[in-house]
């Protein structure tokens, strides 16, 4: 469309998107994507406050409490960093307990009974929970047993072989004679 046929004062007509310039559409999708949705506002909040100040701020036990426990709001984290509304409405519960004289132990088992077992960082130390705690290290040591054991196999069988014990005098006495013909016969070379 020319300029200098346009009348002034005419509406302006949109152009079809297969005559627009490539590059006022890659425009267009950078914009969208930096305009999309805002973070949740939890987030915003949890990345304005200086990590530390919040760490100070809990009690020792409900900071305990919660670094042994996984978020059930963000799949994947722990619930000192999820920065849900929702995960900071747990944390102030737990901090809110810890006020008020419950254990570390408590509170973790308070949340889970609210929760589920699936959101425990860290496995019980009895009953099932005793086996994640020791089939780990068993498991190591039985194989370090087992390669300990292939090696001194493997050592002793060298060891048996190069030894020359196994020669009766006859086989020494053929060896020694053949050891004798190859040395003249380098000599001779």
């Amino acid at each position: 469309m020319n300029t200098k046929s346009r009348r002034k004062g005419a509406p302006r007509r949109a152009l079809p998107l297969r005559d627009r310039a490539p590059g006022s559409v890659l425009l267009c999708a950078v914009l969208a994507a930096a305009c999309g949705p805002a973070p949740p506002s939890g987030q915003a909040e949890l990345s304005s406050r200086d990590a530390e100040s919040v760490a100070e701020a809990l009690h020792p036990e409900a900071g305990e409490a919660i670094a042994r426990l996984r978020s059930p709001f963000c799949p994947g984290l722990m619930l000192e960093v999820c920065p849900t509304r929702e995960a900071e409405a747990l944390r102030d519960s737990i901090q809110m307990g810890a006020a008020e004289g419950l254990s570390a132990d408590s509170l973790v088992e308070w949340m889970i009974a609210g929760h589920g077992e699936e959101y425990r960082a860290w496995p019980k130390r009895s009953g099932a929970g005793l086996l994640a705690w020791v089939a780990p290290p068993l498991a190591l040591l039985m194989g370090l047993a087992v390669v300990v054991v292939v090696l001194r196999r493997l050592r002793g069988r060298e060891t048996g072989v190069a030894g020359s014990g196994g020669l009766s005098d006859e086989e020494q006495a053929r060896l020694d004679e053949a050891m004798a013909e190859l040395e003249a016969m380098e000599d001779l070379q």
